[in-house]
């Protein structure tokens, strides 16, 4: 069945790389949508990885990879305040434990120069346990670099999302893509996987895991794989242990190792392993796992202790086979109008913003016409975070908009206002790992114990469907099969 739908740039994938890539289209004068498989943005590898702004002195001088770490580790300083996003400036330590690992920091911090990294330097082992009394006491020194950091992935997804949507980008859920067509050697449309076929001039491609599947039956880059490889992480409860700063092992081939880092939510969180899957689906954690990364953490941090972890979770990360593991970032010309991004893992997240521009500047060098526009709107803000508001600031609020005086999740102590806040965005919450993924509840000791209900009840008011309706994370994914009594409300209304 053809649709009847065209639009001038097809995104594919609702990642921060394809949210980026809609936000920049979203400044010129061209009708744009974002088609996704999933229920949600940022539901892949943007939404499970270490949530790192690596500085960019660990991919390979004169590689895509090296060149867009750095610039999009700058980028983020700006776009993290007009998108409100939450980012620290942590700055980031690779560990030496024993002096056999001290060359290594030699040549790291040569590659790190030779990357443009600002402000990098060596720290001895007497000053690196002064900064952090609890780093291994076998370390031998540390390599710091301070324009690393940390950010919370999920907020920035969503707020890319929603810049783009006020600005005009349509957002398609459940639309899984198969292919490009073409015709005369040009870009013509995409087909779905209900067979529709939604026409566009030009289609982006950030199809993540399932990058060379989608090149593949387009009859695009024949020889490019994904080999997918899952990292698992721990998260540990803040008042058992706090970090400032992130710290990493000395790198391996297998990558740059388990990481103990803070995050902007002031848990510590320990990962990730790397293990090859042949499921592109498997994000499930193994008990296996989770020991490897305590091991391996504790080689950084010998008090992470697995019994103050509070969650855990897997992402998996679609490595390319291009040489030195490489972004493959190009403007395809048989057919013309594909832009190809595929092979995004790590440092996917912070060369994001480089890698959208960089799309962005392919398109306009092969010729297509970009007409800027003068009503777009720059900025989005987030909805007030409950407890991070002074007393007068909370009862001000509360006095606005009563719905901010009901706790629905205690641990993180996030209101009703909030989840309202969240289904009624730009780009709505409809799901309750959506809700969870733009205002953190169920992420704290109890894991959700007590707000399911509660958010289940909100989300069937808000969207108009009955609690039977409501999903964790869309079709198939039901929470409540049926009722087992009659509502509280209908209770007092037969006892009157």
């Amino acid at each position: 069945m053809q649709s009847e739908e065209a639009y001038d740039v097809v995104v594919i994938g609702a990642g921060i790389v394809g949210c980026l890539v809609a936000r920049e289209f979203s400044r010129y004068r061209l009708s744009v949508v974002v088609l996704e498989k999933a229920w949600d943005v940022g539901t892949g590898a943007s939404g499970a990885n270490s949530a790192i702004l690596h500085s960019g002195c660990d991919p390979k001088p004169g590689t895509l990879k090296a060149r867009l770490n750095v610039e999009g580790n700058r980028l983020w300083e700006s776009l993290s305040r007009v998108l409100d996003v939450p980012m620290k400036r942590t700055g980031s330590y690779v560990v030496a434990v024993g002096r056999e690992e001290l060359p290594a920091l030699d040549t790291m911090m040569e590659r790190a120069i030779r990357n443009g990294v600002p402000g990098v330097s060596l720290v001895t082992r007497e000053e690196m346990r002064i900064r952090e009394p609890l780093i291994h006491p076998s370390v031998a020194g540390a390599l710091y670099t301070p324009s690393a950091g940390v950010i919370d992935p999920f907020r920035a997804v969503v707020a890319a999302a929603e810049s783009a949507a006020i600005n005009g980008v349509k957002f398609r859920f459940g639309t899984e893509t198969v292919r490009v067509r073409s015709e005369g050697g040009k870009v013509t449309a995409v087909e779905t996987g209900s067979g529709e076929l939604i026409r566009a001039r030009i289609v982006v491609s950030c199809a993540g895991i399932h990058s060379d599947t989608f090149f593949h039956a387009s009859g695009v880059y024949p020889d490019f794989t994904i080999s997918p490889r899952k990292g698992e992480y721990l998260i540990f409860d803040p008042a058992k242990l706090s970090l400032n700063h992130v710290y990493f092992p000395v790198p391996t081939e297998k990558g740059k190792g388990c990481l103990v880092s803070t995050t902007t939510h002031g848990n510590v969180m320990i990962g990730p392993n790397a293990n090859s899957i042949s499921d592109r689906e498997d994000a499930s954690v193994s008990a296996d796992g989770m020991d490897e990364i305590v091991r391996m953490a504790k080689k950084l941090i010998p008090s992470v202790d697995p019994a103050d972890a509070i969650s855990e979770f897997a992402g998996i990360r679609a490595t390319g086979n291009l040489p030195d593991k490489d972004f493959l970032i190009e403007f395809c010309r048989n057919p013309l109008g594909l832009v190809i991004l595929a092979g995004i893992d790590s440092p996917g997240l912070v060369s994001a913003p480089a890698i959208a521009r960089y799309a962005l500047t392919l398109v306009r060098e092969a010729g297509f016409p970009l007409e800027e526009r003068r009503d777009w709107i720059e900025g989005v803000h987030a909805a007030p975070v409950f407890h991070k508001l002074s007393h007068r600031e909370k009862a001000e609020l509360i006095e606005r908009e009563p719905l901010y005086g009901r706790i629905v999740c205690r641990c993180e102590e996030i209101t009703e206002g909030e989840v309202v806040a969240a289904i009624r965005s730009p780009v709505p919450a409809t799901t309750y790992d959506a809700v969870k993924r733009r205002t953190w509840l169920g992420t704290g000791r109890c894991q959700g114990g007590f707000d399911y209900p509660r958010v289940i009840e909100i989300l069937a008011r808000e969207l108009g469907i009955p609690v039977t309706e409501v999903t964790k994370k869309g079709p198939g994914s039901r929470i409540v099969f049926r009722e087992t009594r009659p509502s509280l409300e209908t209770d007092e209304g037969a006892a009157r």
